[in-house]
């Protein structure tokens, strides 16, 4: 299915028209001025003319659409920009933790239907019942990250002179997700390695904890990358999904053959081992943030 819709979207969804070079960097007003000048409206004008495509996009056809565009730039700058923005420390804290909370719940989801299927469970066709854990472990951290997070930045621009709030501020909100993803690999991997009548229990309190962290955690990640790198938050998203997938992937690989050879618990112990020290980056992240900022700005040029 994967491969189909692969080859589906390379040749049937159509190619962007959005010529970013074109796109103006800043607005074209000055910043406080509350209503434009005859000078400035001109000015504007001017721009949005020159810069409108010669064609109109409504006369495109679909066909059309569906052709390459001529590559804009440099093709080789452009291939390896997005892996300069590896040199920022958030870009690898988000990376991480998004990694081995992806990696932790699709390896949940690959044994939990062999587990729950066989003895003492014979769930049969209702093993995907175990995803009523991960359903209220989302639904609490959508609670959790709404209630929470602008609040919490809003009181930290309180507490400054400026009335603004370092990016790293909404770190401490990561924590409780982190620890919960941690431990909640212990349970599902006890848990499993200690089949009972009632260890189902465990398993469904494991998965709900994981997704709690993977709905909660990348929510306050990719926020911070924004804020805190602006226009060079697209390229720490581009390698954040990058190698979330390569690292998860990893995960997921060996999983079915070492639980069967090693049993459960040792796998996710080491999963919540690995998952533990990811989530130790978000500490010198939130403390010295803001001068690894300013220390690694020069790194990845303009």
């Amino acid at each position: 299915m994967s491969a189909g819709l692969l080859v589906l979207c390379f040749f049937l969804l159509p190619e962007t028209l959005f010529d970013r070079s074109k796109a103006p960097a800043q607005e074209i007003y000055p910043t406080g001025t509350s209503t434009p000048t005859e000078k400035e409206v001109a000015a504007s004008k001017s721009h949005e003319t020159r810069d409108r495509p010669s064609r109109p996009t409504s006369t495109i056809t679909f066909a059309e659409s569906l052709r390459f565009p001529r590559p804009r730039g440099n093709f080789l700058h452009a291939l390896i920009t997005p892996y300069r923005s590896l040199l920022f420390p958030g870009t690898i804290m988000v990376m991480l933790h998004y990694a081995g909370l992806v990696g932790l719940i699709a390896a949940i989801t690959t044994v939990a239907p062999l587990i729950l299927a066989g003895s003492p469970y014979n769930w049969g066709e209702n093993i995907g019942l175990i995803n009523a854990g991960g359903l209220i472990g989302a639904a609490f951290a959508l609670v959790y990250t709404y209630a929470l997070t602008d609040w919490a930045t809003k009181r930290a621009a309180k507490r400054q002179q400026h009335g603004f709030a370092e990016p790293e501020e909404r770190l401490p909100l990561m924590i409780p997700g982190l620890f919960m993803a941690t431990v909640g690999s212990l349970v599902f991997g006890f848990s499993a390695q200690n089949p009972s009548s009632q260890a189902w229990v465990g398993l469904e309190f494991g998965t709900g904890m994981v997704a709690f962290g993977l709905m909660q955690v990348p929510s306050v990640g990719l926020n911070y990358l924004i804020e805190a790198y602006g226009e060079w938050a697209s390229s720490c998203f581009v390698m954040v999904v990058v190698f979330r997938a390569i690292i998860s992937f990893a995960w997921i690989f060996f999983v079915g053959t070492w639980t069967l050879g090693a049993g459960f618990a040792e796998p996710f112990g080491i999963f919540a081992m690995l998952m533990g020290i990811f989530a130790l980056t978000v500490v010198p992240v939130w403390l010295y943030g803001k001068r690894l900022r300013i220390a690694t700005a020069g790194w990845v040029g303009s």
